[in-house]
């Protein structure tokens, strides 16, 4: 990937002994089609197998295998250059990538490079509420390579091709991105819209999705200075610390007097540091030329025009119809659209409900015990059918909001209609005015000292409401409880 000289967006200069610097970043991110099959073989894409359990004739690279082209792989491609609003080139070309490795049986990696299945397009992210636009230059197909293991034996290396041939879509940015944030911010971004179109499922973990991060420092307005390629960085947050590293380590030998060196970086996160692991290659380095066995990949116009018509409903555009159809603020539709699973969940709340009362249970109770226990959506004890119950309960004035959280501990741990917990523990909300003015009579004649406070400083009504709710189990109407103690109290 090139560099360019855009500078769009907020820049987040670094502080060093010669004066402010600014960091220029650049992504590849390799994400794993979501696919049953490889690229060009019908082998498994199946994770956790027995090595070289999934591998065919032609993954092996045996002569005289030929490669065909998977119809799924190249839908899924379209599909994700789709969603993030970029060209879709309706002739692209496969090419041969050629370099020696132990894992790259044939010599040499089918891919693509001067004519990619997409082009241009762009992401929009927000960092600390601010919206900025990245490019993206390109993506690509390719084939995965094997996996080399070197900790299993003081004496050999082993090779495991059940990852050879696998599809990888290479999704390249502009080097628009100017912070750690920005770039941990960008890789969220793509990873929940490749989620939400089924075509990748981001499991970085797994190795599914990592990303190749290009880190150069420059003074604000300067030439772009010379970049490293820190590799196969599987983690956000690992992605955020690695940038860091790498700018302030160039910074700081750029300061010294020295130079930078073009070259490709591993990251330790362990060490905190990157180290180097060979130059860095250009593209002439490789010899690309079109792939012999592979006719240049052509479709019609009307293909990609179906497979747009058939696209789910992505984070932004559900984000702004969340904001929209449910009332609710910006940030709260980001939280609910993160992952299409907490959406989908969110929706099964609101419906027919108050969504904002819905989004705040999701958020604020349910995420944040989620979060807590270390689940994710589809773990959730409390289906949305119950939560949607309890908002039902709260909304109608049969619990208080104390009650509900009470209510929501017990559907957690035990489970149950929240309405026939309700009514089997007695928990429903008193509504009685006669009974709650009993409690403030007898809240304001037990504590006449308090009544005198409270009538030169109205604030103390506070605590009369806590007295009231302590006396009836917290289930008086908090709303009757305030109107009768301010008649009571005289307060305006």
């Amino acid at each position: 990937m090139q560099n360019s000289a855009n500078t769009s967006g907020k820049s987040n200069l670094i502080p060093g002994a010669t004066g402010d610097w600014e960091v220029v970043i650049g992504m590849e991110v390799h994400a794993q089609v979501a696919s049953a099959s490889k690229l060009f073989s019908g082998s498994s894409t199946g994770f956790g197998a027995e090595p070289n359990s999934h591998v065919s004739l032609v993954d092996a690279a045996m002569p005289g295998m030929l490669p065909v082209i998977n119809k799924e792989c190249v839908a899924q491609a379209i599909r994700t250059g789709l969603g993030i609003k970029a060209a879709i080139n309706l002739k692209s070309v496969f090419d041969r990538k050629n370099y020696f490795y132990p894992d790259l049986p044939q010599g040499y990696q089918i891919s693509q490079y001067k004519q990619p299945i997409v082009g241009e397009g762009e992401i929009e992210i927000d960092v600390d509420g601010e919206a900025k636009r990245v490019g993206i230059e390109r993506l690509h197909l390719e084939q995965d390579a094997g996996k080399s293991i070197h900790d299993q034996s003081p004496e050999f290396s082993f090779v495991d091709l059940n990852r050879s041939g696998v599809a990888l879509m290479e999704i390249v940015s502009k080097p628009d991105l100017r912070s750690s944030k920005e770039a941990q911010a960008y890789v969220t971004k793509l990873r929940t819209i490749l989620r939400y179109l089924g075509t990748c499922d981001g499991d970085m973990e797994k190795g599914n999705l990592r990303a190749d991060v290009n880190v150069s420092v420059r003074k604000p307005g300067a030439a772009l200075g010379t970049r490293c390629e820190i590799k196969n960085v599987n983690s956000i947050r690992f992605i955020g610390q690695a940038i860091e590293v790498e700018a302030r380590r160039q910074i700081d030998i750029i300061e010294d007097g020295g130079k930078i060196d073009q070259e490709t970086r591993l990251f330790d996160p362990g060490r905190g540091e990157t180290r180097s692991m060979r130059s860095k290659e250009e593209a002439h380095d490789y010899r690309y030329f079109p792939d012999p066995d592979l006719l240049p990949l052509e479709f019609e116009q009307a293909y990609v025009d179906d497979l747009k018509q058939h696209l789910p409903e992505l984070p932004d555009e559900k984000r702004a119809r969340f904001v929209k159809d449910y009332g609710l603020s910006v940030y709260d539709a980001t939280v609910l659209v993160a992952e299409r699973e907490n959406a989908a969940y969110f929706e099964d709340v609101a419906k027919g409900r108050d969504g904002k009362t819905a989004a705040n249970w999701v958020i604020n109770e349910l995420f944040g015990r989620l979060n807590k226990e270390g689940l994710d959506i589809a773990q959730s004890p409390v289906s949305s059918a119950q939560l949607g119950g309890l908002v039902d309960l709260i909304t109608s004035g049969t619990i208080s909001g104390k009650i509900a959280k009470d209510l929501f501990e017990i559907v957690w741990t035990e489970g149950g209609d929240p309405a026939a917990i309700v009514e089997a523990r007695g928990m429903k909300q008193v509504t009685d005015t006669g009974a709650i003015e009993k409690a403030v009579d007898d809240i304001i004649a037990a504590n006449p000292d308090k009544v005198e406070q409270a009538k030169a400083k109205p604030s103390m009504l506070g605590w009369f409401v806590g007295q009231v709710m302590k006396s009836t189990g917290g289930k008086a109407n908090p709303a009757a409880v305030n109107d009768i103690l301010k008649k009571k109290l005289g307060i305006a």
